[in-house]
C-alpha cells in the first residue's frame, strides 16, 4: 500500500468509525504535518456527516468512498466513469495524480459539482465558482484555494518552473504549500502578490472600487503590475491591506500631474484575539455574508453574488441607504425582508431572480 492510499484507507476508516488507535495515531500525525489534508478531512467529515446513503452490496472500503463522493455530489463524477460503483484504487489514483484537481464545493448555499478532471486536461486550465456557491480546490503544488461566488483562478504556468503563478478573478483564500525558491504569485487587477508559503484572502471582484488583501500566517508583498518588486508594500501577519484600484495623480515640479510612485493604500491590523470562524474578512468560508456600513450600492453586488440574483435599482436615492448585519441560512426574499425591517425606507419586489429596489414614496 503507497502513501496516498494508506492516507485514504485512514479516511476511511476514520469516517466509518472502525480505526484502530494505532492507526488514529498515524492519521492525526499525518493531518498535523499536512494543513490541506486537514482541511480536506474536515470537509469530508461535514460532508459524511450530513446522512445516510444505502451502498449495499459494496466492500468495506469501497462503500465508504462511495459514500463521500455521493455526499461530495457524486452523480457528476460518476457519470464521467460511466459507473454506478466507485472502486477504491482508481478514486486513490485521482488523487494522487500530481496535476489532480479534487473539488468538493459543499456550502451553506447548497452541494456543488466534483470532478475528477486534471489541470492538464481542462484547456483553459481554469477554476470557475458560479454566483450562488463556493468551492475548494487542490491545486497541483498541494496549495489548498477556496474560491467565492462569481470567482474565476487560472493557472498561469505549469507549476513546474521556477515559480507558481495563478491569475484571480473575484475572491480566494489561500492556503499556500510552501516551496523555498519557488514563489507562488497571485495575479488580480493590476497587482501582483507574491509569497513563498502562507495564509491570506484576495478580494478583486471588478466591480468593486478597492483591492483587499488579508494576511493571516506569514508574509506577503504587493505591487502594480507595471511597478517593479523593489517597490512592493509588505504585509505581516494579521494585516489587511485596502488597495485603491487608481492610482492618484500629484503634482510634479513642472506643475503637470504624474501618476503617483505609490498608490494609494491602508494596512489596517486585525484582531488576532478572534477566532478564524469569526473573522469578518473570511465569513463567506464559513458560509456567513456580513457586511458593514455598506451602501444599498455595495451590498447589492454582494447579495447578487451571494444569491445568485440581479437587483435593479429604480431611482439613486436609495443606493444611499446604509446597513450593518449578516445573513447565513436566510432566503433572498428573508434577507430583504430583513433589511426592510431594519430600514423601512425603502420597498421591494422579487420576479424570479431579479429584485426591484425602490425609495419608499
Amino acid at each position: 500500500m503507497d502513501d496516498c492510499d494508506k492516507i485514504w484507507h485512514l479516511f476511511a476508516k476514520s469516517l466509518n468509525k472502525e480505526i484502530s488507535p494505532e492507526e488514529n495515531e498515524q492519521l492525526l500525525a499525518i493531518l498535523k504535518e499536512d494543513a490541506s489534508l486537514s482541511q480536506q478531512y474536515e470537509l469530508l467529515t461535514r460532508i459524511w456527516n450530513e446522512g445516510p446513503v444505502d451502498t449495499s452490496g459494496e466492500s468495506q472500503t469501497d462503500e465508504v468512498v462511495s459514500k463521500i463522493i455521493r455526499k461530495a455530489g457524486a452523480a457528476t463524477i460518476a457519470g464521467n466513469f460511466q459507473s454506478s460503483r466507485w472502486n477504491r484504487s482508481r478514486f486513490t489514483m485521482m488523487i494522487a495524480a500530481s496535476l489532480a484537481v479534487f473539488v468538493v464545493a459543499w456550502w451553506g448555499l447548497g452541494i456543488g459539482r466534483t470532478t475528477r478532471k486534471t489541470l492538464a486536461e481542462t484547456s483553459q486550465r481554469q477554476l470557475i465558482t458560479q454566483k450562488g456557491s463556493r468551492s475548494r480546490f487542490l491545486l497541483p503544488d498541494g496549495t489548498v484555494v477556496w474560491l467565492n461566488s462569481g470567482s474565476k483562478l487560472a493557472l498561469e504556468n505549469d507549476f513546474s518552473g521556477a515559480s507558481r503563478e495563478v491569475r484571480l478573478e473575484g475572491e480566494a483564500y489561500f492556503n499556500v504549500t510552501r516551496q523555498p525558491g519557488r514563489p507562488f504569485i497571485v495575479h488580480t487587477s493590476g497587482i501582483n502578490i507574491k509569497v513563498l508559503g502562507t495564509v491570506f484572502n484576495v478580494k478583486a471582484y471588478a466591480e468593486d472600487k478597492n483591492i483587499e488583501t488579508t494576511l493571516y500566517k506569514g508574509s506577503v508583498k504587493v505591487f502594480r503590475e507595471n511597478e517593479p518588486e523593489a517597490s512592493a508594500i509588505n504585509l505581516s501577519r494579521n494585516e489587511k491591506l485596502v488597495l485603491s484600484r487608481t492610482e492618484p495623480d500629484v503634482e510634479t515640479r513642472a506643475g503637470t500631474r504624474a501618476p503617483a510612485v505609490n498608490p494609494a493604500f491602508t494596512i489596517i491590523p486585525l484582531d488576532s484575539t478572534k477566532q478564524e470562524n469569526e473573522r469578518f474578512e473570511t465569513a463567506w468560508l464559513y458560509s456567513r455574508l456580513e457586511f458593514r456600513g455598506d451602501d444599498f450600492d455595495a451590498l447589492a453586488r454582494k447579495l447578487e453574488r451571494w444569491y445568485n440574483i440581479t437587483v435593479v435599482f429604480t431611482d439613486d436615492e436609495v443606493r444611499k441607504l446604509n446597513f450593518n448585519g449578516s445573513f447565513e441560512k436566510e432566503t433572498a426574499e428573508q434577507a430583504f425582508t430583513a433589511l426592510q425591517a431594519a430600514l423601512p425606507r425603502f420597498s421591494y419586489k422579487i420576479n424570479n431572480q431579479e429584485v426591484t429596489v425602490s425609495s419608499m414614496k
